[in-house]
């Protein structure tokens, strides 16, 4: 549940708040080890900004919006720590899609 902190945030031009899916360490009464783990690929967006801009200065609408589940990289993302969690800035670009 994202904090209230975090939805005071607005991203900048085409950059997205994510917060990544939690790592689950066990599946039923299965316990995955540390080293099945992957960082999880998968995230909510908080909140986008309002998009990059073109060549004639107009606002490019973003493709994503707040409380899509989207598919992320491995590696990326700026870190950011509001009230004790973490969330992760992206460029939209650096999305790899966006999960139904």
């Amino acid at each position: 549940q994202p904090t209230m902190a975090a939805r005071r945030l607005k991203p900048l031009f085409d950059r997205v708040l994510v917060q990544r899916a939690e790592i689950v360490a066990k599946i039923g009464s299965i316990y995955v080890p540390e080293t099945a783990q992957s960082k999880m690929s998968e995230g909510l967006v908080i909140a986008t900004g309002p998009g990059a801009r073109n060549q004639a200065g107009e606002t490019v609408k973003m493709s994503v919006q707040e409380g899509d589940k989207v598919l992320l990289p491995e590696y990326g993302g700026e870190k950011v720590e509001i009230d004790k969690q973490e969330y992760f800035l992206f460029r939209e670009t650096e999305l790899l899609g966006v999960l139904s």
